[in-house]
C-alpha cells in the first residue's frame, strides 16, 4: 500500500463523509470544558495529515434544522426559540447530513464533528442538562424514519450504540417505550458519575422491554474492558436485533486523559471499537482533553471508519500503565456482560420504574438541568396497549415554565391510540388547565421538504 509523507495510504478502502461543525459562536463559557476548541484542535490535526487530500474522504458542512425537524423528536418549553440557538440547530443537521451522505449512497460511513453535544437532551426540554439541550442522534433518527422508510413498509429497526464515558440518560428517555429502536449505552458506573444513572435494569418502558440496554463499566476500565464488553454484549445484542442502522455517540471523554471520567480508553481503543462497531453513522458527544485526546482520537475514528491503518496513532501522554486496568476490572466487566445478555434475551415482565394505574403505565421523574440550574418535575404515562407499543402523556412543570401537557402518538400506534391520543390534546387545549399542551404525532405527514434544508453558512 502506498502512504503519504504524513503515513498515511493514499486512498481511504471505504468512503468517508465528515461533517465538521465546531459552533464558533457558542459556549456555556469561556474557559468551560464544552468550549470551540474542542474541535479547532481537531480540525487543525486532520489538516496536518493531509486527512481530507486523500481520495474517499470528504469534508461537508451541516445542515441548517428548522423547528419541524427538532419538533419530532422533542417538546421544547416553552418554544423551540427559548431553548434551542443557531448552533443547536447546526448541530443537529450535521448529523441529519451525515445520516443522508449514507442513505443515499454518496459516502460508505459518516461522522458528524459536531458540537454541542446532544445526548443528555430528553424527549421534554426546558434547557440545557449535561451541556445538552437537543439529541442530535435522535433528530437525526426521526430524519431518517420519516425520509427512508423501509421498502417492504415494516418499522425501521435502528441501533443507538453510545459510548460516551456518561450514561446517554436523554437519549434513553426518548426510546424507553420505542419496540423499534436498540439504545446500548457502555458508560462509567453511574454511582461514580454524572447523570448517577444507566443501571441494568434500566431496560425500557413496557411496549419495549428489553430494548434498553446499560453497561455500566467499573472506573478505570480501559482498551481491554471495552473490547470485551462490546465482542462479549453489544455485538451478540446487535446480530439478534438485525438493526437496519447502526448510529454510534462517539463520545470522547472516556479518553485516559479526560479530566471529568475515570476510564483509560485510547486512541487505539478508539480505533478498535470503531472497528467492531462498524456503525453507519458516528455523531460526536463528549470528550473534554482539547489537546491531549481530541485530535487523535477523533483521527483516529476518522480512520478506522474509512477503513484504514491505525497502527501509527499515538497520543503524547500515552504509556503502558496509562492504559492498563486491573485484574479485578476484567472480571467484573465479564460478569457484567453475563448479566447483560441474560436480561436482553430474557426481558422482566414489567419495567424497573414506575408502576400501573388504570390502564396506564406512570413513572415520576424529577429532572435537573445542571448548567441552567432549573428543576423540573414530569408525570409521564404510558397508555398499555396489547395491539401497539402504547400512546403517551407527560405532564411536567419547571421554574421557569406553568403545568404542562405533552401528548406523544408514536408511530404504528393502533387507531384506538392514535384516536385517544388526538382526542386528549383537543380535550386540554378547551379546558385551558395547561399554559402549553403539545402534540408530537409519529404518523401525521412530514413536512420537511427539501426547501427547508439548507446549508449553514452556505
Amino acid at each position: 500500500m502506498r502512504t503519504t509523507d504524513s503515513g498515511l495510504p493514499e486512498e481511504a478502502s471505504g468512503r468517508l463523509g465528515v461533517v465538521f461543525f465546531p459552533a464558533f459562536d457558542w459556549a456555556i463559557s469561556a474557559t468551560h470544558p464544552e468550549r470551540e476548541e474542542r474541535l479547532l484542535y481537531t480540525r487543525d490535526q486532520l489538516l496536518e495529515e493531509g486527512l481530507f487530500d486523500l481520495p474517499g474522504i470528504t469534508e461537508y458542512r451541516p445542515f441548517f434544522a428548522c423547528d419541524a425537524h427538532l419538533e419530532r423528536v422533542h417538546f421544547c418549553l416553552p418554544s423551540v426559540e427559548a431553548v434551542c440557538t443557531d448552533s443547536h440547530r447546526a448541530s443537529a443537521g450535521g448529523a441529519i447530513r451525515a445520516a443522508r451522505l449514507v442513505l443515499e449512497g454518496r459516502e460508505r460511513r459518516a461522522f458528524a464533528l459536531v458540537r454541542p453535544p446532544g445526548h443528555h437532551a430528553m424527549r421534554v426540554v426546558h434547557g440545557n442538562r449535561g451541556f445538552c439541550n437537543i439529541n442530535n442522534e435522535a433528530v437525526m433518527v426521526e430524519y431518517i424514519r420519516d425520509r427512508y422508510p423501509h421498502p417492504d413498509g415494516r418499522p425501521l429497526r435502528i441501533a443507538i450504540v453510545d459510548t460516551d464515558v456518561h450514561h446517554g440518560d436523554g437519549t434513553q428517555d426518548i426510546f424507553w417505550n420505542d419496540p423499534h429502536t436498540l439504545f446500548v449505552s457502555l458508560h462509567q458506573d453511574g454511582r461514580t458519575l454524572y447523570p448517577g444513572t444507566g443501571f441494568p435494569e434500566e431496560c425500557g418502558g413496557p411496549g419495549a422491554l428489553g430494548r434498553t440496554v446499560n453497561i455500566p463499566l467499573p472506573p478505570g476500565t480501559s482498551d481491554e474492558g471495552y473490547l470485551y464488553a462490546v465482542e462479549h454484549a453489544v455485538l451478540p445484542l446487535l446480530e439478534d436485533f438485525r438493526p437496519d442502522i447502526v448510529i454510534n455517540s462517539a463520545g470522547q471523554d472516556n479518553h485516559f486523559t479526560d479530566p471529568l471520567a475515570s476510564m483509560k480508553l485510547s486512541a487505539q481503543g478508539y480505533a478498535a471499537l470503531t472497528r467492531a462497531l462498524n456503525p453507519h453513522v458516528a455523531v460526536l458527544e463528549g470528550g473534554y482533553s482539547v489537546r491531549g485526546a481530541l485530535p487523535y482520537v477523533n483521527l483516529a475514528i476518522c480512520l478506522a471508519l474509512a477503513g484504514m491503518p491505525t497502527d501509527e496513532i499515538r497520543e503524547p501522554d500515552w504509556s503502558p500503565d496509562a492504559a492498563r486496568q486491573s485484574g479485578a476490572t476484567g472480571e467484573h466487566i465479564a460478569r457484567l456482560c453475563e448479566q447483560v445478555r441474560r436480561q436482553y434475551f430474557h426481558p422482566p415482565s414489567r419495567p424497573a420504574e414506575g408502576g400501573e394505574q388504570d390502564g396506564w403505565w406512570v413513572r415520576r421523574k424529577r429532572i435537573f438541568y445542571d448548567t441552567d440550574m432549573l428543576r423540573e418535575n414530569q408525570i409521564e404515562a404510558w397508555r398499555l396497549c396489547p395491539d401497539c407499543s402504547g400512546l403517551g402523556r407527560t405532564e411536567t412543570v419547571s421554574e421557569r415554565t406553568a403545568r404542562s401537557l405533552c401528548v406523544l402518538v408514536p408511530r404504528h400506534a393502533c387507531p384506538r391510540c392514535r384516536k385517544t391520543g388526538l382526542d386528549l390534546a383537543r380535550r386540554a387545549r378547551g379546558d385551558g388547565g395547561y399554559a402549553h399542551v403539545l402534540l408530537l404525532d409519529g404518523d401525521a405527514a412530514c413536512c420537511l421538504g427539501d426547501g427547508e434544508e439548507t446549508d449553514f453558512l452556505a
